[in-house]
């Protein structure tokens, strides 16, 4: 099931209109955001995955160049959804 994750998240962020530096951060932020909320979604990893990416997109733009910043905003919405969801 690892692989079709990833490979979810992977074809939303590239589908993105994002060049390749961009999208390199963007990908770091979002491991690095998951790698903090994984064990909280441990149910249903695969739609908690793709909300996060959404979140990621949602708060990235062209002259994103910090991953952290963009983690940390992305985290925001995406637990503010979350915390809604429950």
């Amino acid at each position: 099931m690892g692989v079709r994750i990833g490979m979810n998240v992977r074809r939303l962020v590239e589908g993105s209109s994002f060049t390749s530096e961009t999208l390199s951060v963007i990908f770091q932020a979002f491991d690095e955001a998951w790698g903090g909320v994984a064990a909280q979604f441990t149910d249903d990893p695969l739609d908690a995955r793709e909300r996060l990416a959404h979140a990621v997109l949602l708060v990235a733009r062209e002259d994103s160049r910090d991953p952290e910043q963009l983690k940390e905003e992305a985290l925001k919405i995406f637990m503010l959804a979350a915390s809604r969801n429950y």
